[in-house]
């Protein structure tokens, strides 16, 4: 049995919504953050040697880290319905959102929270390296989407299931809403939030939570 385990308010999320849209036959554990420090629990720390979220099991597999866990489950109890063929033309571009999602942008928001968590100097140089990384990253995602209707191209696939956690649930560690703006990424949320598949992932995964949808 395909075991998801999902720390609430965490990247798991995205595997809880991958089992939805393939509407696969899986068990979902949820697990609340600590209250001291907000970090996972002691028997979520258990389930692997990163001690983080996600993790999945599958029998006597334990797997880790958000991209293998989404191409471990697509392709093996998804028959690959949620990725382009090599051959058709959105290939390139699903890969790249699809890596770059954890690869680039998740990597530098995270640089910018453990930055503001430091206490460091407003001003010093590595706030301004970061926050040049992560501004460049929401203009090119602004762009995509005012180019595409998905990360991936012409149909969800699971370079939308990687970034639309960058763009929602992960904002709760952080203060504001998205920027006025950003109309095609306020407007891809909308969408996303509309599928019924997404629905019954956030109402199982965060029950009693609004989806940050906007």
């Amino acid at each position: 049995m395909l075991t998801v385990h999902h720390l609430r308010l965490s990247q798991s999320e995205r595997i809880v919504w991958l089992c939805e849209e393939l509407g696969l036959d899986y068990e979902l554990k949820l697990y609340d953050r600590r209250e001291d420090n907000r970090l996972a629990p002691d028997e979520y720390k258990a389930l692997h040697p990163m001690g983080i979220a996600p993790v999945i099991t599958d029998g006597e597999l334990v797997l880790g880290e958000s991209g293998a866990i989404v191409d471990y489950v697509e392709k093996k109890h998804g028959a690959g319905r949620l990725s382009p063929a090599s051959d058709h033309a959105d290939f390139a571009d699903h890969l790249f959102w699809l890596h770059w999602s954890n690869g680039t942008f998740m990597a530098s928001m995270m640089m910018q929270l453990m930055l503001t968590m430091s206490g460091a100097p407003e001003g010093n140089m590595a706030e301004g390296f970061v926050a040049d990384r992560v501004g460049k990253g929401w203009s090119m995602i602004e762009d995509r989407l005012g180019r595409a209707d998905y990360f991936g191209g012409s149909a969800l696939s699971t370079a939308d299931i990687m970034m639309v956690y960058c763009l929602t649930t992960s904002r709760a560690f952080r203060p504001g809403s998205l920027p006025e703006a950003l109309t095609n990424t306020r407007a891809y949320l909308q969408r996303i939030g509309e599928r019924p598949a997404y629905q019954r992932a956030m109402e199982k995964a965060e029950p009693g939570m609004e989806p940050m949808l906007s």
